[in-house]
């Protein structure tokens, strides 16, 4: 792979960082196109009559082309611009599902849920409209097939999975479970936000119902999700918010007429900066390759899993992760410590329950060091890591 770190600004200072589940680092290329934006035609998108205007119409436009080249959707109506990936999913929760759901229709998740994929659905079912089950998690937190099949009942309505999830970093099998689900006129929900930035994401070929993702993982900037959802199904979906942009006309209550997909699902000013960074962000990661990311991050999860598992009193909690996250606890120091220790030595690592608070129920421990890696990231900076582990000693006496 080229040598990427020099694209970032944030790796020039003294800094290991190893938290891109949570956001990555933008490259400069991102950062110039927003600050372009800025500088030269800052202005809003569909609405004025007047040059730069349009050149901001253009670049909304051409980013929406892009998101759905890189997704493979079938029209651009498909792509719709959110503030992030939890306001996707809240959207499709409150804006499809709730008029669609009735008391007894059930909703299955996972305990590795992030709360984004979560707390939506419970709202949903506090409310009377649904009944959220679990799908069962094998021997290593890992979403099968076969316990798919055993969650399923007749008044199965929706299934609700991550893509990969941001603790565990298993990859789940979408697309077989997309092919049972729909044999049962299932629907389902994928989150992609830690996906979309490591791999090659084909929405026909999953063909799952409606996915959203986060920008600011994938090298992008933050304030930005993407809804994609069936061209069919959005047509449905109604808007949980409503204002300028996404009207036709408003005459009176009963006198409201629409636009069509896909500003009838972006009411309000959107954060064009943001978008347009995107674009960015897409050419990018297209430029590097997928393949090359992906090849990247396993490399180098493989090298700190061989690292840690020499270390006795390092507790790795997904050992088969498929995915650059790493999870772990060192044995007697609390998660917390553990990460304000290597703080010290300006190593950026996550600590805590990571958004899935509902995980301690199957894995037994309500908090966790995660190590997730990026295709900047180098075994030198896995080297310093695992070496300030090692002493166990020095972990503990410096956190008295």
């Amino acid at each position: 792979m080229l040598d990427v770190r020099k694209d970032f600004p944030m790796l020039k200072q003294d800094i290991i960082y190893f938290d891109n589940a949570a956001t990555t680092f933008k490259p400069q290329c991102v950062i110039d196109a927003m600050s372009d934006y800025y500088e030269n035609y800052s202005a809003n998108a569909h609405r004025g009559d007047y040059d730069i205007s349009y050149k901001v119409d253009l670049a909304v436009e051409n980013t929406r082309e892009k998101v759905k080249k890189l997704i493979n959707a079938r029209f651009n109506e498909e792509i719709i611009f959110t503030p992030g990936a939890t306001s996707g999913l809240n959207d499709v929760v409150n804006g499809f599902f709730a008029n669609l759901l009735d008391v007894n229709d059930e909703v299955l998740i996972t305990q590795s849920e992030h709360a984004s994929n979560v707390l939506p659905w419970f709202r949903l079912a506090a409310l009377n409209k649904c009944q959220v089950r679990n799908i069962d998690l094998n021997a290593n937190y890992k979403v099968t097939i076969e316990n798919v099949l055993k969650a399923i009942t007749p008044n199965t309505k929706v299934i609700s999975l991550a893509h990969i999830t941001n603790v565990i970093g298993d990859i789940r099998p979408i697309k077989e479970i997309c092919k049972i689900a729909h044999e049962r006129n299932i629907f389902v929900v994928v989150d992609a936000s830690q996906s979309i930035p490591h791999m090659k994401v084909d929405v026909q070929d999953l063909d799952c119902d409606f996915l959203v993702f986060a920008v600011h993982k994938m090298c992008g900037p933050t304030g930005l999700g993407i809804l994609y959802g069936k061209k069919e199904l959005l047509e449905s979906l109604d808007p949980i918010n409503l204002g300028g942009g996404m009207n036709e006309s408003f005459d009176s209550p009963n006198e409201i007429k629409l636009k069509s997909l896909p500003l009838r699902l972006e009411a309000g000013t959107q954060n064009i900066a943001a978008i347009i960074g995107l674009s960015a962000a897409i050419d990018y990661l297209l430029n590097i390759g997928f393949d090359n990311i992906y090849k990247k991050e396993k490399e180098l999860k493989d090298y700190l899993i061989s690292k840690l598992s020499h270390l006795s009193h390092i507790d790795i909690i997904n050992y088969n992760s498929e995915s650059g996250i790493v999870t772990f606890n060192v044995k007697g120091v609390f998660s917390q410590d553990v990460a304000y220790y290597l703080n010290k030595y300006n190593i950026c690592v996550r600590a805590g329950n990571h958004c899935a608070k509902i995980l301690k129920q199957a894995i037994g421990d309500t908090n966790t060091v995660r190590v997730s890696l990026y295709f900047y990231n180098t075994k030198k900076e896995i080297d310093d890591l695992v070496e300030l582990l090692s002493d166990l000693d020095k972990i503990r006496k410096e956190m008295i």
